[in-house]
Order: structure tokens, then C-alpha cells, then sequence
């Protein structure tokens, strides 16, 4: 008896989707997206301000954007995500659909739904997309996980540690500093 194919989605896929409804596309399985609550977007607001304000004293290099924003890891139609902030800082790889590559420094904040993705699937994508830097804020747990993918190291910061970004030596975010 033949087992039955699992069916591999393309980026026409996601581009498919009826209107307002989200979902990333991962080695051409699709995952759709519950709406972010209205704490994971003040979480987003704050953390993007600060790194905007950051890019925008001193490294204009780089362009921070924020969900939904088109990040096509691979060069090919099976992978497709949209993180809630990315730094990009090749600027080759910005066009009008997005990101062609792996960003700079990618921040995932945690969902009830999104955990498994967040913390396994995603980490493993960043990985070995060439992801720089990679940030899980889990404002449940106070905790944001930072992997620093070019020094091959990790590390778990509270919200109140001041916590370093390693693709901008000197730069640090304090969450409880933030109005969160």
C-alpha cells in the first residue's frame, strides 16, 4: 500500500492566502498565524523604537523593519517568514517584496501558539540561513533567550538585565526600561 505525499506549498501558496490571513511557509509546509495580542505589540512597538533610534544615532547601514515584513530565507519558494523584527544590513538584499536572504538580527516574540515555532523550528531556520543574531522575548516566562549565531554562544537574559546586541557592540536593551 502507498503511503499518502504530504503535499510541499510554494511561496504561490502564501501569496493565495484570502485577504488577512497571515502564515509563514517553513521547508514548504505551511503555518498560519493567530493574531498578536496587544501585549506582544507593545512589545514589538518598544523594542523596534529603540532599535530604530539606535540605527538611526549611529549606523544608518542598516534598516530595522517590523511584522508583516517578507523575509525569503532561502533562494527558493519553500521558505517564507515574517518575523516581528528584523535588521537588514546588506541592503542588496532589500526589495519591493521584502528580504532576499537572511537578515542581520531577527526578533521573535513569544505567542501561546508560536512557542514551538519560535524556540525550535524557527532556531534551527535562523541557524542555518546564516541569521546573525537571533532573539526569543517570552514575556510569559520574563526571559529573552539571545543566540549570537557568529560567536556560536547563547544566552538567557530577565527583562530588567541590560542585554547586549552583539551586531552593535555597545548597544544594549533593558525591556524593563521600556514602556511594557
Amino acid at each position: 500500500m502507498a503511503l499518502a505525499q504530504e503535499k510541499i506549498y510554494t511561496l504561490d501558496d502564501i501569496y493565495a492566502l484570502p485577504d488577512g490571513e497571515r502564515a509563514e511557509l517553513i521547508d514548504g509546509q505551511i503555518y498560519y498565524m493567530a493574531p498578536p495580542s496587544r501585549t506582544h505589540q507593545t512589545i514589538a512597538r518598544e523594542l523596534f523604537s529603540s532599535i530604530n533610534s539606535y540605527i538611526k544615532s549611529n549606523d544608518r547601514s542598516c534598516e530595522p523593519f517590523f511584522a508583516p515584513f517578507a523575509v525569503f530565507l532561502n533562494e527558493n519558494d519553500k521558505n517564507y517568514v515574517e518575523p516581528d523584527i528584523c535588521v537588514i544590513c546588506d541592503t542588496n538584499k532589500l526589495n519591493d517584496k521584502g528580504c532576499v536572504g537572511a537578515p542581520d538580527w531577527i526578533i521573535e516574540i513569544v505567542s501561546p501558539s508560536s512557542r514551538p515555532m519560535d524556540y525550535y523550528k524557527k532556531l534551527f531556520k535562523y541557524r542555518t540561513a546564516d541569521v546573525r543574531e537571533y532573539w526569543i522575548v517570552d514575556h510569559e516566562r520574563n526571559l529573552v533567550t539571545v543566540y549570537d549565531f557568529q560567536n556560536d554562544s547563547a544566552a538567557n537574559y530577565t527583562f530588567a538585565d541590560n542585554i547586549p546586541v552583539s551586531i552593535y557592540p555597545g548597544f544594549f536593551i533593558n525591556l524593563s526600561s521600556l514602556n511594557i
